[in-house]
C-alpha cells in the first residue's frame, strides 16, 4: 500500500538547508527521503498531500519538481498514454466481440428436411449466424426445447461450440411402419447361441429349445407341409431368444478424481458477459451452483448480474486399491451389457476370466452369458 502512496521528489536550494529541513519537520510534514548534494542543496522525497504546506513556508528557497511516484505516476504515465490505451481496450472489445461472435453452424446429418428443421429451431431459439454465443446452461435448454417439441422426428440431439462454429449432431427418430408385405418369409437366427424360447403366431417351428444353432439357421418356418409336401406358404411371425456368449474387456484406473459438497450454501454474486464469467468470490470456481437468480439484465448488451446459492467443492484423488478397482471394473463391465439389451433380454450369468495391470489401469476380461432376442427373417422366394 506505501508503493501506492502518491510521493513527490524535489530538489531544494538555499542558504542554511537544515534550518529548512527542521521547519519541514516542525510542520508536521514527513521527509520519507533525503539526499544532501551540498551544504546549500538538497533532494527529498514527500508525500504529495504535504506538498501544498510545503510551498507556504519554503520563503527564500529555490523548490523544483523531479519526480512523481505511487498513484501520482501510474495516472501520470496513463495519461501519456491514453490513446495507446484506448486501441487497446477498443481492439481488446472487438476480439472479445468477435470470438464470441457465431460465423458458422454445421448441421451432420444426411436428410435435408432435418437439417432444414434444426437450421429453422435454432435460429428461432437464437443460434444463428453472426449471433453471439450461448453459455453452457441455454444451450443445453435449446437442446431440450427442440427435442421436446419434436420428438416424434428427433431421437438424438447435440450442439457443440468449437471456437467461432456450432457443430450439431443428430439422430433421426424412426418411428416403425407397420409391415403391410404379406410375401411369405422364413424366421432365422440373427447370430448363433441355444435357444431358450420360442413364440409362433404363424409358421412351424423347427428347432427345439435348447437347440444350438447358427447365424442365418432356420427356426420357423413359413412353409404349409402336409404328407411331406409344401402345399403353401405363409409370412411367419414371432420371436426367439437365445443364450448368447460374450467376452469382454474393460479397462478402470486406479486413480479417481472425487468431488464432494461440503459446508454450508453461500450466496455468491457473479457477472456475466458474452459467454464469460466474473465471480466477485475469488474461490467460486471451486464450487457448485444449487440455484440461480437473475438480478440485473440487458435485453441488448449481453451482459447480466445474477446471485448464486454454491457449495463448496472439495476434489480429492482417491487410489484404489487392486481389489477396489477390480471389483469396480466388473461393475463397469455388467453396466456396460446391460445398457444394450432391451427390457426382454438379460445377463443369465457373468464370469471373471483374467486381469492385467496397465500403468495407471487395470483390464479385466469376462464371459457373459446372456439371454438375447435373435429373431431376424429371411424372404422365401
Amino acid at each position: 500500500m506505501n508503493r501506492l502512496i502518491s510521493k513527490i521528489s524535489l530538489n531544494i536550494k538555499g542558504k542554511n538547508i537544515n534550518r529548512f529541513i527542521k521547519k519541514l519537520r516542525g510542520n508536521k510534514i514527513d521527509i520519507l527521503k533525503i539526499n544532501y548534494k551540498n551544504k546549500n542543496e538538497v533532494n527529498i522525497i514527500i508525500k504529495k498531500i504535504d506538498y501544498p504546506k510545503l510551498k507556504k513556508i519554503k520563503s527564500i528557497y529555490d523548490i523544483t519538481e523531479l519526480e512523481v511516484f505511487g498513484l501520482l505516476k501510474i495516472k501520470k504515465n496513463i495519461f501519456k498514454s491514453k490513446h495507446l490505451i484506448i486501441l487497446l481496450l477498443i481492439g481488446f472489445t472487438i476480439f472479445i466481440i468477435l470470438t464470441n461472435v457465431i460465423f458458422e453452424i454445421e448441421i451432420i446429418h444426411s436428410n435435408k428436411d432435418i437439417r432444414n428443421l434444426l437450421k429453422k429451431e435454432l435460429k428461432i431459439n437464437g443460434i444463428k449466424k453472426y449471433s453471439l454465443k450461448k453459455d453452457y446452461d441455454n444451450v443445453q435448454k435449446i437442446k431440450e426445447k427442440i427435442l421436446n417439441k419434436h420428438k416424434d422426428k428427433i431421437e438424438w440431439l447435440e450442439i457443440e461450440p468449437n471456437g467461432t462454429k456450432y457443430t450439431v449432431r443428430v439422430e433421426e427418430r424412426k418411428i416403425p411402419i407397420k409391415d403391410e408385405n404379406n410375401s411369405p418369409r422364413n424366421i432365422v437366427a440373427k447370430k448363433p447361441g441355444i435357444i431358450k424360447k420360442v413364440i409362433a403366431h404363424k409358421g412351424e417351428i423347427i428347432k427345439d429349445m435348447d437347440d444350438y444353432v447358427e447365424k442365418g439357421e432356420l427356426i420357423i418356418s413359413g412353409d404349409l407341409v402336409f404328407n411331406n409336401e409344401v402345399k403353401g406358404k405363409v409370412r411367419s411371425e414371432g420371436k426367439v431368444f437365445a443364450e448368447i456368449w460374450y467376452l469382454t474387456k474393460t479397462e478402470y484406473p486406479f486413480v479417481i478424481l472425487k468431488k464432494e459438497e461440503i459446508g454450508k450454501e453461500k450466496d455468491v454474486y457473479i457477472l456475466k458477459f458474452l459467454n464469460k464469467s466474473f465471480g466477485f468470490d475469488i474461490n467460486y470456481k471451486k464450487s457448485k451452483v444449487k440455484e440461480e437468480k437473475t438480478l440485473i439484465s440487458h435485453r441488448i448488451i449481453p451482459i447480466k448480474l445474477v446471485k448464486q446459492k454454491r457449495k463448496k467443492l472439495i476434489t480429492t484423488n482417491q487410489i484404489l486399491t487392486f481389489d477396489e478397482a477390480l471389483e469396480q471394473a466388473k461393475k463397469a463391465s455388467i453396466k456396460a451389457v446391460k445398457s444394450k439389451l432391451s427390457k426382454e433380454e438379460y445377463i443369465i450369468k457373468n464370469t471373471y476370466l483374467k486381469s492385467n495391470v496397465n500403468n495407471s489401469t487395470i483390464e479385466v476380461e469376462m464371459f457373459f452369458a446372456v439371454y438375447e432376442d435373435i429373431t431376424d427373417y429371411v424372404e422365401i422366394g
